[in-house]
């Protein structure tokens, strides 16, 4: 997930890296956490803070190779 927002917003907003990756990693959290937050109100499946975490640690990395990839090349 946050491969793939990153790299749409390198698309959409390439000279403004920082500001576009601080907006991502927002709407990942707001993602992962509403997943849960779904799960809590519903009672489909489990509400686990600690998946929310994870996923967005997961965000964080995918984030950190697409923004190295754009420095690469």
């Amino acid at each position: 997930m946050g491969a793939m927002l990153q790299a749409i917003a390198v698309w959409l907003s390439p000279l403004h890296l920082i500001e576009a990756s601080f907006g991502v990693f927002i709407l990942a959290a707001a993602i992962s956490y509403g997943f849960e937050l779904f799960s809590k109100i519903t009672g489909h499946g489990h509400y686990e803070i600690a998946d929310a975490v994870a996923s967005i640690i997961g965000a964080g990395i995918g984030m950190a190779l697409v923004f190295a990839l754009v420095f690469a090349f």
